[in-house]
């Protein structure tokens, strides 16, 4: 065999060469002056000839090379030559054997359909840190030998030890993967355990890290039942990845709830998260939806932050988008965010979620809000198969590039046995003092025609009293008493005109008011007290039905 012409195929050989060639100095421009006089004066007749490559031992020169070489023939690969490596890394190979036989390595590798491959087609093939039985890995460079007069054609087989590399890799890809698994630990821990279930809401909501370290944390989303029937909903992502994300998250969650028991207008708690994300991390900012509904408007009152639009579908099958008003992401500062609404009543469907679900390289974003829409016009069933749905429907995977959060909420349509324990009564407050035992007869005849018990009837009868007390003495018309109850609690609400919220005082022996506000929260379950859109406050109180009612 002509080892010199397979020699000539190693990989790096012929960029060897080709240096060599470009540096080599011809015989009649040694004298031109272009080479330095020091170099010229070495080039002399007694200087010793380098021996070509062709001249050189190439048996001796393979034996002695670190990586694995061995040389086989024909369709059955039969053993033509082992180096001394390849004979230490896996033993003595007999030649004249078939691979299949005598290089057993090489098929428990997967290697013989490639030496096929590469002899069929002449062309080189590179197979990248395969792991041996015996725990080092190799790249394997399979090269074709062209097939002289008397001999058939083979493959040459390459392999270098990349032992160090493939184990540096695979300790880089566990720091990876523990960062990630932190991650992933850190940003669930931190997003609601449970839901709240608001009386009127059916919610569902689901998180999907992304597939890799880089593509976990900042998404996150919550529900926050307020009182008086009112649930906020909250969905949002902060402008990074990883630990640092998720723990920024976290405050910002923390921040939304603490915000959302003050009870304010969804554009006043984005204000606040505005200046608290800048003082988070004045480097990081972060998109929000802040949402309240109020099951006695039958709407769903919004403001958001740079945030991906609400898509609402009623009960005929429509899909709304809600995209005004939106204002920058949370953490820009200077701007004034303002308040919009959506309708979400009896039998509609809501969705918030975050980019993930619809930002695609190779799409537009409307493009794919767009197909959320449609996946959602033909999604039906209980959230959390709405939920599920919309989430395959965008294809969303194990390996997806990046996180996903949604929230999916409904306003059931309550027919038969439901909606009798689903009720509302309302009395606008006219006239003077005189609305006062009007406002509790008609609390009384109320209560009554829903057949609560004897001890709930009068404790809601002492609440309305006394609210509606409230607020003929400190508020201002238009003045109006609601009564609601649903299938957990009943809700006693007085609205009026002026918008300074009553507190809870101690009041001294001798006064003779100051004990309103008291009385209710003695007796209620919760009470507590907002100021309205349109001006003016709301006072409510609730109480918690016992279950045979």
């Amino acid at each position: 065999m002509n080892f010199t012409r397979w020699s000539a195929r190693l990989p790096g050989t012929q960029r060897r060469a080709a240096a060599r060639a470009e540096h080599t100095v011809s015989p009649d421009r040694r004298g031109d002056g272009s080479v330095p006089t020091a170099r010229g004066e070495q080039l002399t007749d007694d200087t010793p000839r380098v021996p070509a490559v062709d001249e050189l031992p190439v048996r001796d020169v393979l034996d002695r090379v670190p990586a694995l070489v061995a040389l086989v023939h024909g369709p059955d690969h039969r053993i033509a030559y082992v180096n001394d490596a390849y004979t230490a890394a896996f033993g003595v190979r007999p030649v004249g054997e078939p691979a299949r036989k005598g290089l057993p390595e090489l098929d428990e590798l997967g290697l013989l359909p490639l030496l096929d491959q590469v002899l069929r087609s002449s062309k080189s093939r590179t197979v990248k840190s395969r792991k041996t039985p015996g725990g080092r890995s190799y790249t394997f460079t399979c090269t074709p030998v062209d097939a002289s007069d008397d001999k058939a054609g083979g493959v040459l087989v390459f392999a270098v030890d990349v032992t160090d590399h493939a184990e540096a890799a695979e300790r880089l890809r566990a720091s990876e993967r523990g960062q990630r698994e932190t991650a992933v630990t850190l940003q669930r821990s931190l997003l609601p355990q449970e839901l709240e279930e608001p009386d009127d809401l059916r919610i569902a909501a689901t998180y999907q890290p992304g597939g890799t370290e880089a593509a976990v944390g900042g998404d996150w989303y919550d529900v926050i039942t307020l009182g008086g029937g009112r649930t906020a909903l909250v969905i949002g992502d902060v402008m990074g990845r990883g630990v640092r994300a998720a723990a920024v998250m976290g405050q910002l969650r923390t921040a939304v709830r603490a915000y959302a028991r003050l009870d304010l207008p969804p554009h006043e708690v984005l204000q606040l998260l505005d200046g608290l994300a800048t003082e988070i991390d004045a480097n990081q900012i972060a998109t929000c939806v802040y949402a309240v509904h109020d099951p006695n408007e039958g709407r769903l009152v919004y403001a958001s932050a740079g945030h991906l639009p609400i898509l609402v579908r009623d009960d005929s099958g429509i899909v709304l988008r809600a995209d005004e008003p939106t204002g920058p992401p949370l953490g820009t500062g200077g701007w004034m965010h303002a308040s919009g609404s959506v309708p979400l009543g009896p039998g509609s469907t809501a969705v918030l979620y975050t980019d993930g679900l619809v930002e695609r390289r190779d799409q537009d974003l409307d493009e794919g809000i767009a197909a959320l829409s449609r996946a959602l016009a033909g999604a039906t069933g209980t959230p959390q198969v709405v939920c599920d749905r919309l989430v395959r429907s965008a294809g969303v995977t194990a390996d997806h590039d990046d996180d996903v959060a949604v929230l999916v909420l409904q306003h059931p349509a309550r027919t038969g046995h439901d909606s009798d324990l689903f009720r509302n009564a309302a009395l606008e407050l006219l006239g003077g003092v005189e609305a006062a035992p009007r406002a509790r007869a008609f609390a009384s005849g109320v209560l009554t025609s829903w057949r609560f018990p004897t001890e709930l009837h009068d404790l809601g009868v002492l609440a309305a009293s006394e609210l509606v007390a409230n607020s003929l003495q400190h508020g201002t018309p238009p003045m109006r008493l609601r009564l609601r109850r649903t299938d957990r609690r009943l809700i006693v609400e007085v609205t009026d005109g002026d918008d300074h919220l009553p507190r809870r005082r101690r009041a001294e022996p001798a006064d003779e008011a100051g004990r309103g506000i008291a009385i209710v929260a003695t007796i209620a379950s919760n009470w507590g007290s907002r100021r309205t859109p349109g001006g003016g406050k709301a006072v409510w109180c609730e109480f918690a039905l016992p279950r045979t009612a």
